[in-house]
């Protein structure tokens, strides 16, 4: 009798580090359940394959229907046998997908996880949480603290997609550390789509530092590394926690959105300039070292040449160590889409490229500061010719690097090594053992 062969099903990941933690989640349930699962493998030839989406902002959205499309010719050809799809946009356009794309077998929202497993005819299994496979490098892992957000942003239709703000407990995050620990991590990036609001649902309050405080005891983990801080009341022990334990990184990502008090009030950000320049000089006055990563928006409605001055000039003020910037994306079911839409794609453009090419000069000026110094530094990959880290006051794939030249180099992958720095550039130091 003939074995039945077992079909390979690949996950296609798109978007930001939580829609990441989502599919380990999901590889890590199909795995439990004894299938045959890769993850964004080129090496096979999947019988089956999930997509999860992200639906963001437009170019987000393009991207995700255009990889559908992609595997839905490939479906239509029969080189794959069944095609579905999760994720953010799947969530918000379900209705509209299933109605324009026949091809897909099943569009699935952000929490029908179970509705997806059973497609497959595996069950959920609740002794899995905490047992993530990761897909990132071995040696560190994003680790999810929250879902969805109670925020009434103007711009923002994330909790369209993701509902209202969800902890998990901190018993179930701990063991999920302890995990990731066992199995070679030594970093984690904590992410949520606001980290400070973290606790309020379970334990009333807000209790980042106390979780901070009992991950910093997980025997084993190096580097803690706090994502998407919100300004707005934001937790100052935060930052003290951070200056009293050895392995929280001093990093901080606070998404600031807007350096206009006008704009932050149209955006609904709940807070002034005022008071976010005077958040930054408390924390840094508290913890000088620092690095402080944001990330702003350019054209949203409304924002006049003066305004855009106004973020330049805070930019230029708060010398931000990492920044990136979004151009405004008019989204469907905000608030915002409410309003005219009425700067031209060309000058947000020209406005975004302005700020990254004042934060270009900021950066350069900062990373000459460590000329001369020997830092720590997380080995994570290599090429012919150099070896890539980061130290701790740089978060994988969006901030900077070192590099360090192979040549008469011996570095193991995942390991912390002492590295003089002799070179800086605008988002790169070069270093040596």
């Amino acid at each position: 009798m003939k074995t039945k062969l077992k079909e390979k099903i690949n996950i296609v990941t798109l978007g930001c580090s939580k829609n990441l933690v989502d599919s380990e989640v999901l590889f890590t349930q199909l795995k439990g359940n004894n299938k045959e699962v890769y993850h964004q493998s080129n090496d096979i030839n999947p019988d089956v394959v999930i997509i999860n989406t992200c639906g963001f902002i437009d170019n987000a959205k393009q991207e995700s229907i255009d990889t559908i499309l992609r595997y839905a010719k490939e479906k239509e050809e029969g080189n794959i046998k069944r095609l579905y799809v999760t994720g953010c946009l799947s969530e918000r356009y379900k209705n509209d997908l299933e109605r324009e794309i026949k091809e897909v077998d099943g569009f699935f929202g952000t929490r029908e996880l179970p509705e997806l497993l059973k497609t497959f005819e595996a069950k959920y299994r609740d002794d899995l949480i905490g047992e993530r496979i990761i897909t990132t490098e071995s040696h560190y892992a994003y680790m999810k603290i929250s879902e969805g957000c109670d925020r009434p942003c103007s711009f923002c239709a994330i909790p369209l997609m993701r509902g209202k703000h969800i902890s998990k407990p901190i018993e179930e995050i701990i063991l999920e550390a302890k995990n990731l620990v066992k199995n070679g991590v030594k970093e984690i990036m904590l992410i949520a789509q606001d980290s400070t609001y973290y606790g309020i649902d379970i334990y009333g309050k807000r209790v980042l530092p106390d979780l901070l405080r009992k991950l910093s005891d997980v025997e084993g983990l190096e580097w803690i590394r706090i994502h998407y801080a919100y300004p707005t009341g934001f937790p100052m022990e935060i930052i003290e926690v951070m200056k009293e334990r050895d392995n929280i990184c001093d990093y901080l990502d606070i998404p600031l959105q807007h350096g206009s008090t006008k704009m932050l009030k149209i955006m609904r950000r709940g807070t002034s300039r005022e008071k976010i320049d005077r958040l930054i000089e408390n924390i840094r006055e508290i913890n000088p070292p620092i690095s402080i990563r944001t990330t702003l928006i350019a054209g949203h409605p409304g924002e006049t040449e003066e305004d855009f001055n106004e973020m330049y000039e805070f930019v230029k003020k708060n010398k931000f160590n990492r920044l990136g910037i979004f151009t405004y994306s008019h989204e469907k079911g905000t608030h915002s889409h409410s309003l005219v839409d009425d700067v031209p794609e060309t000058l947000k453009r020209k406005r975004s490229n302005l700020i990254m090419g004042l934060q270009q000069k900021i950066s350069l000026t900062n990373n000459k500061k460590y000329i001369g110094k020997k830092l720590k530094v997380l080995i994570d990959r290599r090429d012919s010719k150099n070896y890539y880290g980061r130290t701790e006051f740089d978060s994988p794939e969006v901030d900077n690097e070192v590099i360090i030249p192979a040549m008469n180099s011996h570095l193991r992958i995942g390991d912390f090594s002492d590295i003089l720095i002799t070179e800086a550039k605008e988002y790169d130091l070069i270093g040596k053992i």
